[in-house]
């Protein structure tokens, strides 16, 4: 992994300096506060290389502009029982913190469906979480344990992982590369649990054609990988499928309160959707607030990562063609993010 000096921050301030206006206010939403730690993320994504990172940030800035990113977090996917059906079928929440204060992030990758919206506003939700991450739960998390808190952990649940739903593949592309490019090394650590033989053989294959600083994020456990994850974390903040071996992730409430962390009626989910709601009304003061979906331009994947997409999907199709099943599979892609 490069090593980032001094005189590499040095060089992209300097540069990030002479930007336009309008790229220096969409700059500040993205690091609320924290610059510096803003150019280390970039410069890490491309390598140290210091005009790389320039032009990554550079466009960066200005997909926000282009797709009103900004605004993003006022513009609530309504009406509210269409939004539950989101977040039914794209299976992403928040279950709390690590003991050294980074956000717990849950993901089911196997049981995620992807079928009860459009592909637009599944994207409008995946950077709407995003945002409210970089704009509301770091910072809060930095003022309340007194440094610079800037990376979450995700803990992926491969339950239901089939060779099915080949048509997700442009959603999954399109989510992992907006990531990619966009929010660059927010992602301390990737933790795989409840792993399928599917995943497992697909896994073989796929690891050594990811880059080291990626394959060094991850981290397949055993199981539910309750003991592993109880090691930097609270019982309490564990994601509702790793705390019952075999669970998945199936619901499961606790003292009357819901645990699934994946459902709308999660504290987190509350938390963002009302954010929402009150950013729209703050914002209709000013113009009325458009109905429907937020259309966001869809970047080009890496040629890297259009192989890695590549190389899943034949071992999968291989995988099936062996146990006489003509399907193909969700697109697991793990990025370095």
């Amino acid at each position: 992994m490069v090593c980032i000096t001094e005189d590499m921050i040095k060089q992209l301030q300097t540069l990030m300096d002479e930007i336009a206006e309008p790229l220096q206010k969409t700059f500040q939403n993205i690091h609320q506060g924290f610059p510096t730690e803003t150019l280390v993320r970039f410069l890490k994504a491309r390598d140290g290389s210091v005009s790389k990172a320039q032009k990554m940030l550079v466009d960066c800035l200005n997909w926000r502009i282009d797709n009103e990113i900004d605004q993003i977090l006022a513009k609530p996917i309504v009406p509210s029982e269409f939004y539950r059906g989101v977040r039914d079928t794209q299976l992403v929440g928040m279950s709390g913190y690590s003991r050294e204060g980074l956000p717990v992030v849950a993901v089911g990758v196997g049981l995620s469906t992807y079928d009860k919206a459009s592909i637009h506003y599944y994207i409008q939700s995946h950077i709407q979480m995003n945002e409210y991450r970089d704009r509301v739960i770091l910072p809060s998390a930095s003022k309340k344990f007194g440094r610079y808190i800037g990376t979450c952990i995700k803990v992926l649940d491969m339950t239901g992982l089939k060779l099915s739903a080949l048509n997700q593949i442009k959603l999954l592309t399109a989510i992992s590369t907006i990531d990619d490019l966009n929010y660059p090394e927010k992602t301390e650590t990737y933790y795989i649990v409840n792993a399928p033989y599917i995943f497992s053989a697909c896994w073989k294959v796929v690891r050594p054609l990811l880059q080291e600083r990626t394959k060094k994020k991850i981290q397949v456990l055993s199981g539910s990988g309750k003991d592993e994850l109880l090691k930097i974390m609270d019982y309490a903040s564990l994601p509702h499928f790793c705390k019952r071996e075999g669970s998945g992730s199936s619901k499961h409430s606790r003292n009357g309160t819901n645990d699934n962390c994946f459902s709308l009626d999660h504290g987190f989910h509350q938390q963002l959707y009302d954010y929402t709601k009150q950013q729209a009304l703050a914002s209709e003061a000013v113009a009325p607030s458009k109905e429907g979906s937020v259309h966001v331009t869809l970047p080009e994947p890496d040629p890297d990562d259009a192989k890695i997409a590549e190389t899943i999907e034949s071992e999968f199709q291989r995988i099936g063609e062996k146990n006489g099943i003509c399907q193909t599979f969700h697109e697991i892609k793990i990025n370095g993010d």
